[in-house]
């Protein structure tokens, strides 16, 4: 089986019908992610969306959410983690905070010790600001900083506050370091290896980078997009259901009059005890119809699902 580039190829076998559920894919190293999408879309899967993109040089899970499920994108970011292995570089800086960046400054990281790198990464555990990288795809006036980034023109500095839950050292050899972080969506892993570099006083820029786990799927349920190529069947076998998308959240088969009700966009009385705010997945016949919020001991509709 060839890899898979990011080059378009012919579709040499009939395109699927839009599929309803969440995709894993493994991304290698190399491709963006918005070329294992538009190898969906040559499949026929137009509509579709994602869960968190990651950087070419990253590999691992990208979580793909087609038709229906792109109305989920939302609520999978906000309810659930990533796991990244990563390995940074110590004694550089670069304008786009990894190997594959400009260097601007180069320093002698002799005097770091494993003892400190691991208190700097302990350090960065909870809840902090983050500054946004200059090379990424958060926007300023409607415009990626990449592509501000890339003509030259000032990038303006935004920060976001993240979590993260975890963060370790697991392995260290001058100049490299290899941790494993664990964090919420939104965190960028480049922006925590330059803020440690910065603490340790000799600069610090990512090389190399693998997303373990992005909720709600692990590397071990992840397709390579070489095996989607060549055998699109795959994708339908593969497909997490809408109403799996979500495992933490409450299942609630409805009646035909109560199903008749959310709808015609209208609350129905929660039958069972839970706490306010909970979020839930309404189902029609096992199907899931809508997602719902506990309010005032009524479900009420965020998200209907019916069409």
């Amino acid at each position: 089986m060839q890899e898979y580039t990011g080059k378009p190829r012919p579709v040499k076998k009939p395109v699927l019908p839009q599929l309803d559920g969440v995709l894993a894919i493994n991304k290698p190293s190399g491709p963006t992610s918005a070329a294992c999408l538009n190898l969906l879309k040559r499949l026929g899967q137009k509509k579709i969306g994602h869960a968190g993109t990651l950087d070419p040089m990253a590999s691992g899970g990208l979580i793909v959410l087609l038709g229906q499920a792109t109305k989920l994108s939302s609520f999978i970011m906000e309810a659930g983690h990533k796991a990244y292995k990563g390995k940074l570089r110590l004694g550089l800086t670069t304008d786009t905070w990894d190997t594959q960046g400009k260097i601007l400054t180069e320093a002698d990281c002799s005097g770091v010790t494993p003892d400190m790198i691991k208190d700097e990464l302990a350090r960065c555990e909870g809840e902090l600001e983050q500054i946004v990288p200059a090379y990424s795809a958060a926007k300023h006036n409607g415009q990626p900083l990449y592509k501000l980034a890339r003509k030259g023109l000032p990038t303006p500095v935004k920060s976001k506050t993240i979590h993260i839950y975890k963060a370790g050292m697991l392995d260290f050899s001058m100049p490299y370091v290899t941790f494993r972080v664990i964090c919420g969506s939104g965190s960028y892993v480049r922006s925590l290896a330059h803020s440690l570099g910065t603490r340790l006083g000799c600069g610090a820029v990512l090389s190399e980078l693998t997303r373990e786990y992005s909720y709600p799927c692990g590397l071990e349920s992840a397709l390579d997009p070489a095996r989607i190529e060549a055998e699109p069947e795959t994708i339908a076998e593969n497909l997490l259901p809408l109403e799996q998308a979500l495992p933490d959240w409450t299942r609630i088969e409805l009646s035909s009059r109560e199903a008749l009700s959310i709808r015609q966009g209208r609350p129905i009385p929660a039958q069972i005890a839970l706490p306010q705010g909970s979020m839930a997945f309404l189902l029609e016949k096992g199907k899931p119809l809508a997602i719902a919020r506990l309010v005032d001991a009524f479900w009420t509709v965020r998200r209907g699902l019916w069409n």
